[in-house]
């Protein structure tokens, strides 16, 4: 066999291995991606009970709900166009408020309640942290200092 034709092979050889790879790749993760959904899109596609998905939008005002054990907090999720109810046990992020926005990771029950496992808030582009609240930025000398 010329030299010619062992390259083509090796070529188309690495070649069907990429695309193998890029195909299994995909199909492994196709099982494990979250997708986002705003509440709209759940009220108008539909989302089967138990599939993992992202859920955002923003926190409806006078529907965040804190039960009596103190972990599990019951919530509202609206896009402007539809609205989805939630709940969430566990340790909630310090920005996650009313009327704020919100990323829930998690699932749907069967009674169509949305099941967070984790939150994520989101914050405006004029968020500070509480620590430096208060304080200014200095651009000439680069430091921080308490606002007069």
């Amino acid at each position: 066999m010329k030299a010619k034709h062992q390259r083509l092979i090796l070529a188309l050889a690495a070649l069907v291995a990429i695309i193998g790879a890029g195909l299994l790749a995909v199909s492994a993760l196709k099982d494990e991606a979250a997708y986002f959904y705003a509440p709209n899109d759940v009220k108008t596609k539909g989302v089967e009970p138990g599939k993992a998905i992202r859920l955002g939008g923003m926190v409806v005002k006078g529907s965040l709900k804190r039960a009596a054990d103190g972990v599990t907090i019951n919530f509202d999720v609206t896009d402007g166009k539809a609205t989805v109810p939630a709940t969430f046990s566990g340790i909630a992020p310090d920005l996650f408020k009313e009327g704020s926005g919100v990323v829930a990771e998690g699932a749907f029950d069967r009674q169509g309640r949305f099941v967070a496992t984790n939150l994520l808030a989101k914050h405006d582009e004029r968020y500070m942290p509480r620590e430096l609240d208060g304080m200014t930025y200095n651009e000439t000398t680069h430091e921080m200092k308490a606002a007069p």
